[in-house]
C-alpha cells in the first residue's frame, strides 16, 4: 500500500509483499532483495521466505501463499520442474517473477563455455573453505576483547584494535564467515594500551577509530540498554575526545593502518580490512582508510 501526502509533507513509505524462494537455505536471495531493495527510498518489503523447497508438494504450498499476498516473486531454483512449476504459478496469478540468478550464471556460462550444475545448494559444499570458515569463527570467539596470549594472537589474519565501542567484535565475527581469522584487543585507559601488538609477527594489525560525538552516542545508548548508571568518563565529552587522540596518536606511532568507523557498517568495515589485507599480500599497505 502507498499513501500520498502534500507537498513539503514527507512521503509515506510504500510497503510490498516479495516472495523468495529457494531450494537452499535462501541467504543468496535474501542478500539480493536486500540489496536492490536498498537502492528505493521509501520503499519497505514484507518478506515471504521458503527455503529448501525441493518438491512438487513444497511448491503448491508456496503458490497458495503467493495467492494470498500478491507481490513480486524472486528465486534461485535449480530444478527445472520447480522452475517450470512455480513459473507456471505465477503466471496464473498474473504475477511477476524473477530467476534472480539467471543473468549472472547465463554471462558466465557464455564466457566460460562450461556446463552448468543441476546440484542443489552446491555452494554450501562441506569443502575446505567450509571449515575454514568455522574454524575463523571458533578463533574469533576465543580471541575476543583481548582474550589469548601474544603467542596464540600469532595464530591472526588480522588484529583489530580500538577503544571501546569501536565495532571491534560484529567486524571480527563478519571476517570469520569470510574465512578470516580475527582477534581484537581493546584500549583501555589505564590498563591497555595495546603495546603487547608491536610484538607479534604475523597478524596484520590494525587500529579502528572513531569520531569522539558518535562515540559518545554509542555508549549511551548502549548503558541504556543496559539499564547502568552512566560511568561519567566513559561517556564524558572531553574524557571520550581525549581516550580517541590518544589511540589514533598510538596507531600513526606504531605504523598500523587506521580505518575510521564512524560512517561505516560493519560490512564496509570488514570490505576495508579485506582491501589493506589484500594490500599487504602486494606490499602495498597504505596508512588510513
Amino acid at each position: 500500500m502507498s499513501a500520498v501526502r502534500p507537498a513539503g509533507v514527507s512521503r509515506l513509505a510504500t510497503y510490498f509483499h516479495v516472495h523468495l524462494v529457494s531450494d537452499s537455505t535462501g541467504e543468496t536471495l535474501n542478500a539480493m532483495a536486500k540489496a536492490v531493495v536498498a537502492r528505493f527510498d521509501g520503499v519497505i518489503p514484507i518478506e515471504h521466505i521458503y527455503a529448501l523447497v525441493r518438491s512438487g508438494k513444497q511448491m503448491d504450498r508456496v503458490l497458495e501463499e503467493i495467492a494470498a499476498s500478491p507481490g513480486v516473486v524472486l528465486h534461485t531454483l535449480v530444478d527445472r520442474e520447480l522452475r517450470d512449476q512455480l513459473e507456471e504459478g505465477c503466471r496464473r496469478l498474473d504475477m511477476p517473477q524473477i530467476a534472480a540468478l539467471d543473468p549472472l550464471v547465463g554471462a558466465l556460462s557464455r564466457y566460460l563455455g562450461a556446463a552448468l550444475s543441476t546440484r542443489v545448494g552446491a555452494q554450501h559444499a562441506l569443502d575446505t573453505d567450509y571449515f575454514n570458515r568455522i574454524a575463523a569463527l571458533d578463533f574469533a570467539m576465543a580471541h575476543d576483547d583481548g582474550q589469548g596470549t601474544t603467542e596464540q594472537l600469532e595464530g591472526a589474519d588480522v588484529v583489530l584494535c580500538g577503544v571501546s565501542r569501536t565495532s571491534k567484535t560484529p567486524t571480527c565475527i563478519y571476517l570469520a564467515h569470510r574465512g578470516i581469522r580475527a582477534a581484537n584487543v581493546p584500549l583501555v585507559p589505564g590498563q591497555e594500551d595495546g603495546e603487547r601488538l608491536t610484538a607479534l609477527k604475523n597478524p596484520l594489525i590494525i587500529g579502528l577509530t572513531v569520531s569522539p560525538d558518535r562515540l559518545v552516542q554509542i555508549r549511551r545508548n548502549r548503558l541504556d540498554g543496559l539499564n547502568a548508571g552512566r560511568a561519567s568518563t566513559y561517556t564524558d565529552h572531553e574524557a571520550v575526545r581525549e581516550e580517541t587522540v590518544k589511540a589514533r596518536r598510538a596507531f600513526e606511532r606504531r605504523g598500523w593502518p587506521v580505518i575510521d568507523v564512524t560512517r561505516r557498517s560493519v560490512e564496509e568495515t570488514a570490505a576495508a580490512i579485506i582491501n589493506v589485507l589484500n594490500e599487504r599480500r602486494t606490499h602495498r599497505v597504505g596508512t588510513s582508510w
